[in-house]
């Protein structure tokens, strides 16, 4: 397959999704305070942190699972998801899980599932799947909507090492066939400045750090400028780069 060069994306087109001041609260806990952020069409987006600093509870609010308290929230009617599990319905055969909720056309689902390497599978059950090959199912199911956004809740979390990187690929060659915008929430440093265009930091909250990745695909560690990128984002995730031996935690108390 061809490389894959970084999308030229164009900043000042109407953005696919916008918020503006979006909070939310659970009890006493601010989950999200004031969120401003756009997302071009067409745009490859990260979202890194720590667990519970928001990530999750931003992606539910744009997939519309979820609410604001305060804020304005714009994004596509077209929205399509995938989660860290593949919420397939283990009684609905592989094609009628891409096709839930929308009319029953095997063509399409077959399709889609040929699109995602899976269309010898298309009449079987869900418990015959591998983990990789449930959540192609649930890539094929969002993509099968046509989506203008394509959001990614850690959907390569639970996959073993192997299988993570022949879905990162996938991912990416259905992007380029599609177009989609896409956000992809992850805790990986590495997947994200493999896989995106811009990285986005978020901390208590709030978006703190906001990267441009300018590299061509395909990406490697080897790349000019890709380490550096790297220890700058595992700074701002509270962890220090320690060569070849790994990372540590950063010391809880200054020197």
């Amino acid at each position: 397959m061809a490389p894959i060069v970084s999308r030229l994306i164009n900043e000042r087109a109407t953005p696919v999704v916008s918020v503006r001041g979006a909070t939310r609260q659970f009890g006493d806990r601010q989950v999200l305070r004031q969120i401003d952020v756009d997302i071009a069409p067409g745009a490859f987006v990260a979202l890194l942190g720590a667990s519970g600093c928001g990530k999750t509870t931003l992606l539910r609010l744009l997939a519309g699972l979820d609410q604001p308290d305060a804020g304005d929230i714009g994004v596509p009617e077209r929205r399509g998801i995938v989660f860290q599990d593949a919420r397939l319905l283990p009684w609905r055969k592989v094609w009628r899980n891409v096709m839930l909720g929308l009319s029953r056309d095997r063509v399409r689902a077959e399709h889609a599932l040929d699109e995602v390497g899976l269309g010898a599978r298309i009449d079987d059950w869900p418990g015959t799947l591998s983990g990789g090959e449930a959540q192609r199912v649930a890539l094929a199911r969002a993509l099968v909507r046509q989506p203008e956004l394509l959001l990614l809740d850690e959907p390569f979390a639970a996959l073993d090492a192997l299988t993570r990187l022949r879905m990162q690929q996938l991912v990416l060659d259905l992007w380029q066939a599609h177009g989609p915008a896409v956000l992809l929430v992850t805790h990986d440093v590495d997947e994200a400045l493999t896989l995106a265009d811009r990285v986005l930091v978020m901390r208590d909250g709030r978006i703190v750090v906001d990267l441009p990745v300018t590299f061509d695909r395909p990406r490697a560690r080897a790349a000019a400028g890709f380490e550096y990128l790297r220890r700058q984002l595992l700074e701002e995730l509270g962890v220090s780069a320690t060569g070849d031996d790994g990372v540590q935690r950063r010391q809880a108390t200054a020197s």
